[in-house]
């Protein structure tokens, strides 16, 4: 059973996916105020992304597991890791702090609170991305549980800064994190309209792990 309850859980889950959205948006913001150069402001949104990672998921970690991210909390669902009936109250709690999140980033930044993305981020290459994105994810979480739990919050920062560089989406890797960048006019957006592709590709990423991983890192049966 976990050691803290489903209030503190769903209030972790919240919290951390609000400050990482907040990270995420509002680096992007600075960066793109104090730079014209494009990968020079990709930079500074990437560095800063991949550092809230590892104080998140080690802080909060603890707490709820650190999912912040829907795909992954399917994921510990589908492993019986996380109680079913808990998955759609963690989804919830990740959405709910993702979009205040944003709401935070814009008011650091004196933006509008709430403001429809208009920058287009769709095609097969984009949500190909995604896929590779949260595949790789999903891969690296269920790998460093395997191997290294104590690494797992280098880990996952570590894959996120270098899934910035490598996918072209820039790795979003998250379904609520991407409907709250879709709420920012900023750097990190991304249309409304092109969520529902994004979304897709997530969670196909994270399942197709899933099922890879779980093959992969199966403990052989012993024969006597």
């Amino acid at each position: 059973m976990p050691a803290f309850d489903l209030q503190r859980r769903l209030v972790a889950e919240a919290l951390g996916t609000c400050v990482l959205v907040a990270t995420v948006v509002g680096s992007g913001i600075m960066a793109d105020t104090l730079t014209d150069d494009t990968a020079l402001a990709l930079l500074g949104n990437t560095l800063a992304t991949g550092a809230i990672l590892v104080v998140l998921i080690t802080i909060l970690g603890p707490i709820s597991g650190a999912h912040f991210n829907p795909a992954v909390s399917l994921v510990f669902a589908l492993k019986r890791d996380l109680p079913h009936g808990d998955l759609w109250l963690y989804v919830a709690a990740q959405v709910a702090g993702g979009i205040a999140g944003t709401m935070a980033a814009h008011l650091m930044f004196d933006l509008p609170v709430i403001e429809a993305s208009e920058k287009i981020r769709s095609g097969g290459s984009q949500w190909f991305s995604e896929w590779v994105a949260t595949f790789g994810l999903v891969g690296v979480i269920l790998g460093g549980i395997r191997f290294e739990q104590k690494a797992i919050p280098w880990l996952v920062g570590l894959y996120i800064t270098a899934a910035y560089w490598f996918t072209a989406s820039t790795s979003f890797a998250n379904p609520a994190v991407a409907l709250a960048r879709s709420l920012t006019n900023t750097f990190s957006g991304i249309r409304p309209l092109d969520l529902p592709g994004f979304v897709i590709a997530e969670l196909l990423g994270a399942l197709c792990a899933l099922a890879l991983m779980s093959w992969l890192l199966r403990q052989p049966s012993s024969t006597t």
